[in-house]
């Protein structure tokens, strides 16, 4: 699920600035390239054990990830259910309480880059 109107998207942060507030929220650093990067927060649903991730992508306009000052930009923003063995499902329904938290933790990080 795309999560719309976050004030996320197009934001910019240097890596290492957005690395740190992200790690302050719990979220880490999954996948990268010399490019692109995406900042994954898991969140577990008590009530059935089911894992979803918020996922933040991001894209370089300036310099290459393996330097900290290279400037990420806030491409987009979503929510998927984890699959067995090591994927998203989008199209599944996201429990209120966890879009709640997704939504919370999204305007965290806002304040945080701001």
């Amino acid at each position: 699920m795309l999560l719309e109107n976050t004030g996320l998207n197009g934001m910019r942060s240097d890596l290492g600035h957005l690395d740190e507030s992200g790690d302050k929220l719990g979220f880490v650093r999954w996948q990268w390239e010399y490019r692109r990067a995406t900042y994954d927060l898991k969140l577990q649903d008590r009530a059935s054990g089911q894992d979803y991730y918020l996922r933040v992508s991001t894209r370089a306009v300036e310099g290459k990830l393996e330097n900290p000052d290279a400037v990420l930009e806030v491409e987009a923003v979503y929510i998927g259910r984890s699959t067995f063995p090591h994927g998203l499902d989008y199209e599944s329904p996201i429990p209120e309480p966890i879009l709640d938290t997704a939504k919370q933790r999204v305007q965290d990080l806002k304040k945080l880059l701001s």
